[in-house]
C-alpha cells in the first residue's frame, strides 16, 4: 500500500513538472509580449518573469532589450530584434528566424531606463550561468556579484554544483555571497558570506560590503561588514601603492630608453645634444613607414612589424647621428654653449623636415597582437604593451653593457671617457671613436622611438617631451654611468607616479626638478660618479 502511494505521489509530481514546463513553453509569447506593454515598473516585473521561465530563448531577448535592439512592428505587433542602423536587419524574437529588413519608422523601440538596465544585467547573468562558454559563465558571475539578485540564488547553487573550472567556481561562490547579503538569509549565512566577499578584496567587493553596511539591520552583521570593509580598504591601499610602483617602473623604462643613448654621448664626449629627442622621433617615424609598407604589401607580417623596424630604426637614427657628429659637432668640441645652440637649431630643422615629408598631424602606429590586452596580478593591472617595453628596455641596457665591456669599440669608448689625451697617445683614433659613439647613442635613441610609438603620438614633436627628462635622468644618475642612468630612470619614474595623485603631473615634474637641483648641489657628479684621472 505504501509503495502504491509513493508511486502515485511521484506520478503526480512528474505530471506537475510536465504541466509547468508546458505552461512555460506556451506562455513564452505572453512573457515576451509583456515586455512591450505598460510602464517601467510593469516591464521590470515582466523581465523577472521571463528570466524566471528558464527558457533558453530568454537570454538573447533580454540582451536585445538591454542593448536597445528590441522592437515591435507597428503593422502586426510582432516582437522583433533589429540590428544595424537605418534599414535594420530583423529577426523574430521568439524563434530567432530572419524576418527581413525594416525601417525604424515602421517599428516601435522597447525602451528601458538605467534601473531596468541593471535589472536586465542581473537577469541575463542568472540565465547564462550554465553556458558552455567559460567566458560567458565568468561574465555572468561578475555581473551577479556587481548587481546581486536574490532570485538567482537557486540558479547559482546549481551552477556551483555543476562547475568544473576551479576559478569560475570561486567566482560563482563570490557571486552567491553577494546575493546572500542582498537577500533575507540567516545571520550565520550572511556572516559566512561577508568572509567570502572580504577575501575577494577588490573595489567591487568594497561596494558590496558598503551596500551591506547600509542595508543590514542586525548589529552583529553590520559590525562584521564594517570590519570587512576596513580590511578591504587597507588591502586596496597596499595594492594601490604596488600599482604606483609598477607605473613608476613602466615610466622609468621609457625614461631609460630615451636617456641611455644620451648618457653615452654626454658622458663620453661631453656634448649637450639638444637634437637627441629628434633621434627618438626618427625611430618612431621609421616604425610608421615600416608598418605602412607592410599594411599595403604584406599584411600577414604586421605582428612582426616592430621586429623589422628595430634594426632599421637603429641604422637610420645612427646614420643621422654620425652625420651630425661629422658635419657639426666635431668643429665645436670644447665649446658647450655653441654645441647646445647648434643642436637646438638642428632639432628645429629636423622637426620641420619631418613636417614637410609626413605632415604635421599624428601618424597611426598599430600594436601587434602580442602587445594588446592586459592581465591582473592580484589587484595590479599590467598591460602587455608596457610589460614588453620594460623587458625591451632591460634587454637594450644589457646589450649595451656587453658592447661596452666585450667589444673593441667598448674598450676604446671607456678609454676615451676616462682619459682622452692618454687614449690618443696610445694610438686610439679618438675622432673615429667620437663618431661611432655618437652614432651608437643616436641609434639607441632610434630604438627608443620604436618603443615609444606604442604608447605616445607619433608626431614631429615626439622627442621634445622626453629631452628634458632624459637630461635629468643622466645628471641625477651620474654623467656617463649606465648603472646610474638605470637607477636614476627608475627612481624618478616611481617618484613621479607617487607625486602625481597629490601634486598633478606638471607640478610633480617641477618638484622633481627642484629636488634634482638641490641634490646636484650636494653631489655634483650624481649618484654614481665616474672614476678616472681626467675626471679628477
Amino acid at each position: 500500500m505504501f509503495f502504491l502511494r509513493l508511486l502515485a505521489g511521484v506520478s503526480s509530481a512528474l505530471a506537475a513538472v510536465l504541466i509547468t514546463v508546458t505552461a512555460w513553453a506556451a506562455d513564452l509569447p505572453t512573457l515576451v509580449k509583456n515586455l512591450t506593454t505598460g510602464g517601467f515598473g510593469d516591464r521590470e516585473t515582466a523581465i523577472g518573469a521571463l528570466a524566471g521561465s528558464g527558457d533558453a530563448r530568454a537570454a538573447p531577448i533580454l540582451e536585445a532589450l538591454g542593448a536597445g535592439q528590441l522592437y515591435v512592428r507597428k503593422s502586426d505587433n510582432v516582437v522583433l530584434i533589429g540590428k544595424g542602423s537605418g534599414n535594420l536587419t530583423l529577426e523574430d524574437a521568439l524563434t530567432g528566424k530572419p524576418a527581413g529588413t525594416g525601417s525604424e519608422a515602421d517599428l516601435d523601440r522597447v525602451r528601458v531606463n538605467n534601473r531596468l538596465r541593471g535589472v536586465l544585467e542581473a537577469a541575463v547573468g542568472s540565465l547564462t550561468l550554465m553556458s558552455p562558454d567559460a567566458r560567458v559563465r565568468r561574465g555572468a558571475a561578475d555581473s551577479l556579484f556587481k548587481r546581486p539578485d536574490p532570485a538567482a540564488l537557486g540558479a547559482l547553487d546549481a551552477a556551483i554544483a555543476a562547475e568544473k573550472d576551479a576559478r569560475i567556481k570561486i567566482a560563482f561562490q563570490e557571486a552567491r555571497a553577494a546575493v546572500v547579503l542582498a537577500s533575507d538569509a540567516s545571520k550565520q549565512d550572511k556572516l559566512a558570506a561577508l568572509e567570502v566577499v572580504r577575501d575577494k578584496g577588490n573595489r567591487d567587493a568594497l561596494s558590496v560590503l558598503q551596500a551591506a553596511i547600509n542595508s543590514q539591520t542586525d548589529p552583529e552583521v553590520k559590525a562584521a561588514a564594517s570590519a570587512a570593509a576596513a580590511s578591504v580598504r587597507q588591502s586596496l591601499t597596499a595594492w594601490e601603492a604596488a600599482q604606483n610602483v609598477w607605473y613608476g617602473i613602466s615610466l622609468g623604462s621609457v625614461l631609460l630608453l630615451a636617456a641611455i643613448g644620451l648618457a653615452i654621448t654626454f658622458g663620453t664626449m661631453g656634448v649637450i645634444n639638444m637634437a637627441h629627442g629628434e633621434m627618438v622621433m626618427l625611430g618612431a617615424y621609421t616604425t610608421f613607414v615600416v608598418q605602412d609598407i607592410i599594411r599595403t604589401s604584406a599584411p600577414h607580417l604586421f605582428d612582426a612589424s616592430l621586429v623589422i623596424a628595430l634594426p632599421l630604426a637603429f641604422v637610420v637614427a645612427g646614420a643621422v647621428g654620425i652625420a651630425i657628429e661629422r658635419g657639426i659637432i666635431r668643429f665645436l668640441y670644447g665649446r658647450p654653449l655653441d654645441t647646445l645652440l647648434a643642436t637646438w637649431g638642428l632639432s628645429l630643422v629636423l622637426q620641420q623636415a619631418v613636417r614637410s615629408i609626413f605632415g604635421p598631424s599624428n601618424r597611426e602606429v598599430g600594436a601587434p597582437s602580442f602587445m594588446s590586452g592586459a592581465f591582473q596580478v592580484g589587484q595590479i593591472t599590467v598591460t602587455y604593451g608596457r610589460l614588453w617595453i620594460v623587458v625591451f628596455s632591460l634587454l637594450v641596457f644589457v646589450a649595451l653593457i656587453l658592447v661596452l665591456r666585450k667589444t673593441p669599440l667598448g674598450l676604446y669608448m671607456r678609454a676615451v671617457t676616462q682619459n682622452r689625451p692618454m687614449a690618443s697617445a696610445m694610438g686610439i683614433r679618438t675622432p673615429r671613436v667620437d663618431a661611432l659613439t655618437f652614432g651608437l647613442g643616436s641609434g639607441i635613441a632610434g630604438l627608443a622611438g620604436v618603443a615609444l610609438s606604442q604608447i605616445d603620438n607619433v608626431s614631429p614633436n615626439l622627442g621634445q617631451g622626453y629631452i628634458i627628462d632624459s637630461f635629468m635622468v643622466v645628471v641625477f644618475g651620474g654623467v656617463g654611468n649606465l648603472f646610474g642612468t638605470l637607477v636614476g630612470a627608475v627612481s624618478l619614474g616611481i617618484v613621479n607616479k607617487f607625486l602625481e595623485p597629490y601634486a598633478g603631473a606638471v607640478l610633480g615634474k617641477i618638484l622633481v626638478l627642484v629636488f634634482i637641483i638641490l641634490f646636484i648641489q650636494r653631489r655634483p657628479r650624481g649618484l654614481f660618479a665616474l672614476k678616472g684621472r681626467s675626471v679628477e
